[in-house]
């Protein structure tokens, strides 16, 4: 098996997009010498990996900056779509595929790697899918060699059909579908997709191939729906598919329920009546890798939402130990799990050691600087449900430790006069966390307090939205009160010394 040399130059155009920044990241840590394709470079600029790879400026629609892009270039990948990007979308996608096809060729690219749809081209596919296979065969028409993986459905943050399903899950305790619902579809998780992806890099063997890639298993959509509703620990959903519901009623629908415009949703709904099984196996004598079955990918993603807050929001070092299926900055805002937040900052002239303390001894006999009869309501709400309500306390007034109970929350993670993060134990229809970080700054301390709650299907949901009247008293003082106290605690030592 002839597989790269760590100098192999590889260029991926859609670097930008939700499996383009995964790719990269595997591509560096294989050791290719990686070259991003993006329209916005600064779009990159947070990556870990962004000072490893080059940046070439440019644009598949334009012929001359990919022809600066290619040069040295021994394997190009083609990871762009332009689905949902208005009218005439799928003409663009044959003139991008066309203008990378040539400047590979001009270039002396040894091989093509391109990630479409699968479908059976023998039967009557969506537009969607037509147009992943089109572009397939415009780069095909070329003389460099194309490698084409076929995927259905990605599971993972970010995948648009994903998303839409799972926000249709978490939403909607009962539904009425279309016939699709009934579909067979043979999901793979975005691990195993860039696990092929890298597989076929550099591999002769795979040039001119056509190699469709899928999970372990074939399930329904309604499978896949039950299958989410079981993992996210939700009531059992109930599914009434109804033979009378168009691709644009059911678009209009899917933009009510979820946050994925219909100008998306009405190209993907079109592809679900078309079946996505994978035929053949041909990628299993090529690339030695077992892909898992749908259940273990939507633990995998789950078990990201569960962390959404470390690994996404709030602790930028976390991001850098991140899977492949966990959310990346380029992810659509609505992916990787429902988040309703309450975002506070505030500046004092107080050190950030003083704001630390003021954090760290919270709660307790202290109780809390706002709201204390609304801590007060909730503690007693929660132990009226069986949970533990306020009555734990706290380990110690002042000092607070991974693992201690303080309150009806628990720590979760500390980073010594930076940052303290609390995760709730209350009775919730969800999950719950607060957070203070503390940065010191050439004029005093910010604090930034986030509470970030993620809802447990519709009834998580309209919680929150009950709660919000009552967040006004609570949040925003409590930040300006903890700003406040250490204000007043380094004054105070001060003032004793003048009496």
């Amino acid at each position: 098996m002839d597989q790269p040399a760590p100098s192999t130059r590889v260029l991926v155009a859609g670097a930008t997009g939700y499996l383009g920044r995964r790719l990269v990241g595997e591509l560096v840590a294989a050791g290719c010498r990686t070259r991003c394709l993006a329209r916005t470079p600064a779009k990159l600029d947070g990556e870990s990996w962004r000072d490893e790879v080059q940046i070439a400026a440019g644009d598949v629609l334009d012929i001359d900056s990919l022809h600066r892009a290619m040069k040295g270039v021994r394997v190009a990948f083609y990871l762009v779509h332009s689905i949902g990007s208005g009218a005439n979308w799928q003409a663009r996608d044959r003139q991008a595929a066309a203008n990378f096809r040539d400047a590979a060729a001009a270039a002396g690219v040894d091989q093509i790697v391109y990630l479409g749809g699968l479908g059976d081209s023998g039967t009557a596919l969506s537009p969607h899918l037509r147009s992943r296979h089109e572009v397939g065969e415009t780069l095909r028409a070329g003389v460099v060699p194309v490698t084409e993986l076929r995927a259905a459905v990605v599971i993972g943050s970010g995948s648009a059909s994903f998303e839409m399903l799972r926000h249709l899950v978490e939403v909607l305790p009962i539904m009425t579908t279309p016939r699709w619902v009934e579909t067979r579809v043979q999901p793979i998780a975005v691990r195993d997709v860039l696990a092929y992806l890298v597989g076929v890099l550099h591999l002769p063997a795979s040039y001119g191939e056509i190699l469709e890639v899928g999970g372990s298993d074939v399930v329904t959509y309604r499978q896949m729906m039950e299958i989410y509703a079981e993992e996210a620990g939700l009531p059992r959903r109930i599914i009434l598919p109804v033979p009378v519901l168009s691709p644009r009623l059911s678009s209009l629908w899917v933009g009510l329920v979820t946050p994925i415009p219909p100008s998306l949703a009405r190209p993907l709904i079109d592809s679900l009546v078309n079946e996505v099984v994978v035929s053949h196996r041909h990628i299993d004598d090529l690339v030695q890798h077992r892909p898992m079955d749908c259940r273990t990918a939507i633990q995998l993603a789950l078990r990201r939402v569960e962390d959404l807050a470390v690994t996404t929001h709030w602790t930028d070092a976390e991001l850098h130990g991140r899977s492949p299926a966990d959310p990346m900055p380029a992810d659509p805002t609505w992916s990787g799990g429902t988040i309703l937040a309450d975002e506070q900052s505030v500046s004092t002239h107080a050190s950030a050691e003083a704001v630390y303390r003021v954090v760290c001894g919270l709660g307790g006999d202290r109780g809390w600087p706002s709201g204390q009869w609304m801590w007060g309501v909730r503690g007693w709400l929660d132990r009226a449900v069986g949970g533990v309500g306020l009555r734990r306390g706290r380990r110690d007034p002042d000092e607070l430790r991974v693992g201690d109970v303080l309150d009806f929350w628990r720590v979760e993670a500390l980073e010594i006069g930076h940052r303290v993060r609390l995760r709730a134990e209350m009775k919730l229809p969800g999950e719950a966390w607060l957070e203070w970080i503390i940065t010191e700054e050439a004029d005093g301390t910010r604090l930034d307090q986030r509470a970030r709650f993620h809802p447990r299907g519709l009834f998580g949901r309209a919680y929150w939205y009950a709660l919000l009247p009552f967040h006004r008293f609570v949040f925003r003082p409590m930040a300006q009160r903890i700003a406040a106290r250490a204000e007043v605690s380094e004054l105070a030592p001060a003032i004793r010394r003048g009496a």
